[in-house]
């Protein structure tokens, strides 16, 4: 079994996979939906999609969200290691706007379960990573949502870099007081 912590915005659960090492590497189960579901409080989630990424140092990806079609993510590294963020968007939430900042790699083989209703984003803290997560939905283009990664309303602490790699679509991402907030 896992060991989980809660981290302080409503549903968000930073797991650590129980690790077995020897001579010969490790093993260690990355996913078992019986235990999952008891981690989140068997609310029954089925993942639909795997995304798997690979980016450079320095890119950083998000925030993302689907709004009609929230996504749940369950978000893990496979090789290298990133600053992965979740941003509560739920509307009526006590922490509407908060933040929460986590160094995920394949190294320490954390895994971040991000719930429906917050917005998503990482940056590469290694040469390079490669990033699995598993969705509960599955992606829809024109569902579609950002906020831009530095928006001065969420400040969230980013990884000093000199300059972050950002793809134009994230660098044009519109401002957390002008999104479109889950209900």
């Amino acid at each position: 079994m896992s060991t989980v912590s809660n981290p302080d915005l409503q549903g968000l659960k930073l797991i650590k996979p129980n690790l077995f090492e020897d001579n010969r590497g490790f093993f260690f189960e990355s996913f078992n939906q019986k235990n999952f579901n008891n981690i989140i409080g068997n609310q029954d989630y089925i993942f639909v999609q795997d995304n798997h990424s690979k980016s450079r140092k320095g890119v950083l990806r998000g925030l993302h969200y689907q709004l009609n079609c929230p996504q749940g993510k369950l978000v893990r590294v496979l090789s290298g290691e990133i600053f992965d963020v979740a941003v509560d968007l739920r509307r009526g939430s006590s922490t509407l706007g908060g933040w929460y900042g986590v160094n995920l790699s394949s190294v320490n083989h954390h895994q971040l379960w991000i719930p429906p209703g917050f917005g998503h984003g990482f940056v590469v803290i290694s040469d390079t990573a490669e990033v699995l997560y598993k969705t509960t939905e599955y992606w829809i283009k024109d569902d579609e949502h950002a906020i831009h990664w530095n928006d001065p309303d969420l400040s969230i602490k980013w990884p000093k870099f000199s300059n972050f790699i950002i793809s134009p679509k994230d660098d044009e991402a519109i401002s957390f007081k002008k999104a479109k907030l889950f209900k």
